[in-house]
């Protein structure tokens, strides 16, 4: 459990993303190891949503590389996820 605690299991590595050639993010680069947890903070428009769309790889019009080590998976609950109105909760 040792090693996998200093596994990198996801990086991001000069990462831009662009909305009508305004940059919202712009060369990010980042690293999460096994187990790791994470905040996102940032004002309205920052580009969080869209760095956690780019993590989970729904999102793939972006600049720069991603790599997700093999075995693993990432989970992506949407903002306002669309439902079915004809079911409950």
């Amino acid at each position: 459990m040792v090693e996998e605690a200093n596994k990198i299991i996801y990086s991001m590595m000069r990462v831009s993303k662009y909305y009508d050639q305004k940059p919202v993010l712009k060369d990010i680069s980042l690293s999460y190891f096994y187990g790791a947890k994470i905040g996102v903070l940032g004002l309205n428009g920052s580009g969080k949503s869209s760095l956690l769309r780019i993590l989970a790889g729904v999102d793939k019009d972006f600049n720069g590389e991603i790599s997700l080590s093999s075995n693993y998976s990432i989970g992506y609950l949407a903002q306002e996820p669309e439902l079915e109105s004809e079911h409950t909760v």
